[in-house]
């Protein structure tokens, strides 16, 4: 019988969710929650190496939660959970840092870059990468999705790991592997093709789908999206067709079409007024009933919690012993 592999993912509450991200990461996280082990941490913590109006990062954590299991994150197959709800980060970082030598830390270069925009660079950002140590190492995880800016603090955390084992002599942390995951899709901006659909520019009109649009915005920007002044409707890498080739990448990730599939179905379009109608159509039929889940968690906020709270009790059943079992083997006396 094969175990299954234990995944860790954080995410930080940002807010600005969009069609990129959903059709690009959280749809797969959805799809792969039979194959392994998941744990989504909204990492609020982290949020906090700079500066947060509180009112709005609890909003957001809370607006992040309930997006991601209107997604279709499912509490009956995977852990999701707020970071600060789980007493093991914040202990056990503290334990992680007495392991951890400060050079270590000082290489990070997310750090470095960081720093020298900074006036006054706070603790946290610099022990940034240990809480984010502690966050997969208590789990058990073999994989972390990351993208190629965090592979770094992956790689930070196995060596945190390797040293905590080699001081106690035993293999008490799994060593975890960075994972840069296949991309589901890569939606760029409908206002310019040749840009990544971008969190920061969100709030652009015209350059992003936000998962929370009314469906007479999401029609009225795709039919606004940059296309070329042609009429020919095919997939193509030829510059003058990025707009073209996004709007029907974007048909492809949210029917699940292969590009035959997907070329026969505009096969009798009138041009790009129909092509851009009808993406804009079918991305409408997939997000009404994310958008209407999400607003039922959120004018319901007693399940909001309940299923926040089973998430973190589950994780907490295998962060806390294993921060407890940390201390016992630091030589801290465990209360009885």
């Amino acid at each position: 019988m094969t175990t299954k592999r234990r995944v860790f993912s954080g995410i930080q509450p940002t807010g600005n969710i969009h069609l990129g991200n959903y059709l690009g990461a959280v749809k797969n996280w959805v799809a792969g929650q039979e194959k392994k082990i998941n744990y989504f941490c909204i990492v609020d913590l982290h949020s906090l190496t700079v500066s947060q109006d509180p009112d709005d990062l609890r909003f957001q954590t809370r607006s992040l939660a309930a997006m991601l299991l209107a997604c279709g994150i499912d509490p009956d197959k995977s852990a999701l959970f707020i970071q600060s709800h789980v007493r093991a980060h914040a202990e056990g970082c503290w334990l992680l840092n007495c392991v951890t030598p400060l050079g270590w830390l000082q290489r990070m270069t997310q750090y470095k870059d960081k720093a020298a925009k900074q006036e006054s660079v706070l603790a946290g950002l610099l022990d940034y990468p240990v809480l984010m140590a502690g966050d997969i190492l208590f789990y058990d995880a073999d994989e972390v999705p990351v993208g190629e800016d965090q592979k770094q603090h992956v790689e930070l955390t196995r060596d945190i790991a390797q040293r905590f084992n080699s001081l106690y002599g035993r293999d008490f942390f799994v060593i975890p592997k960075p994972i840069i995951p296949e991309i589901g899709a890569r939606v760029m901006g409908l206002d310019d093709p040749t840009v990544k659909m971008s969190k920061s520019l969100a709030d652009k009109r015209g350059h992003a789908i936000r998962l929370l649009d009314e469906p007479k915005e999401i029609m009225r920007s795709f039919k606004r999206a940059v296309t070329d002044s042609g009429r020919e409707i095919i997939f193509s890498r030829a510059p003058e067709k990025a707009g073209v080739n996004n709007l029907l990448g974007i048909y492809k990730a949210a029917t699940g079409e292969d590009e035959t599939a997907v070329l026969a179905d505009f096969a009798d379009a009138r041009g790009y007024g129909d092509l851009k109608v009808r993406v804009a159509e079918a991305v409408i039929e997939i997000l009404n009933p994310i958008r209407q889940r999400y607003h039922q968690l959120m004018d319901d906020p007693a399940e909001l919690d309940r299923l926040l709270a089973r998430g973190a009790e589950q994780a907490a059943a295998v962060a806390n012993p294993k921060v407890d079992a940390m201390k016992e083997m630091m030589g801290l006396v465990l209360p009885r």
